[in-house]
């Protein structure tokens, strides 16, 4: 574990960093499922605010 030790002698530990890479874009086919995904859970949270309004 990376760690420094300053002047007074206390030692400073440092969480191991994450591997970093480049984030890919979504491809025309997830970009279509996203957007059914947004449509069903747009559906169903207006379906389920009808619900309680009308009880």
């Amino acid at each position: 574990m990376p760690y420094i030790k300053d002047d007074d002698g206390r030692l400073n530990n440092f969480a191991k960093e994450p591997k970093v890479y480049e984030a890919v874009p979504p491809n025309k086919n997830q970009q279509r499922n996203y957007i059914i995904m947004g449509i069903a859970g747009t559906l169903l949270v207006a379906g389920l605010v009808f619900v309680a309004a009308s009880v």
